[in-house]
């Protein structure tokens, strides 16, 4: 059955329900599942910090998911505007897939986790689009067909899923970020499928 990657990284947890709930969504259109992956923590100095497998969630992410799956949902927490390093670390290491042109026309979003209202949300996920989009993808983002979209007093944008996890990193996700996280997850897989047909 095809597949939609999911990749996280995730320091609190906020982002990996994201995941969670993307996964939910994209699982709720007939033909598609969701295979859900993250990245390992990294160092500041030249040393393995994180075990070759994770002791829990899901599994580490490898180049060959990325190449297998027929669209991809990318998530992470805000770091001053821009993907979290071990992410970044991940997209950094793809330049042979680049070279090869191996995700070109695939779909893909982005979603990710805050400390504040005005952290970075935005700016996260349009600076996470751009090796997407230097790999040639196209990026799926969430219309304001999703009515929620228009009255929510947390988090949610245009251009993807998004939490305000509070200043502690405690709060939980609304009801209206879950139902764009979900909403996200379908419209997704759908726009994949139709994608793989196409071909």
């Amino acid at each position: 059955m095809p597949e939609i990657l999911v990749l996280y990284y995730s320091t609190h947890g906020a982002t990996r329900q994201m995941a969670q709930l993307i996964a939910r969504g994209v699982e709720s259109v007939a033909g598609v599942t969701a295979r859900i992956r993250t990245v390992p923590r990294i160092s500041t100095v030249c040393e393995a910090v994180e075990a070759v497998v994770p002791d829990a969630g899901a599994p580490y992410a490898e180049l060959a998911d990325v190449k297998e799956c027929i669209g991809l949902a990318l998530g992470s927490p805000t770091r001053f505007g821009n993907m979290a390093a071990p992410m970044k670390y991940f997209w950094d290491g793809t330049v042979g897939d680049w070279l090869q042109g191996s995700l070109i026309g695939k779909p893909a979003s982005v979603f990710t986790s805050t400390g504040s209202m005005h952290g970075g949300n935005e700016a996260t996920l349009l600076t996470m689009m751009l090796p997407l989009l230097h790999h040639g993808m196209l990026i799926v983002g969430t219309p304001y067909s999703e009515t929620v979209l228009s009255h929510t007093i947390t988090g949610g944008t245009p251009y993807g899923p998004s939490h305000v996890a509070g200043s502690e990193s405690n709060q939980p996700l609304s009801a209206d970020e879950k139902q764009l996280c979900i909403a996200q997850g379908k419209r997704l897989a759908q726009v994949a499928l139709k994608l793989a047909v196409a071909e």
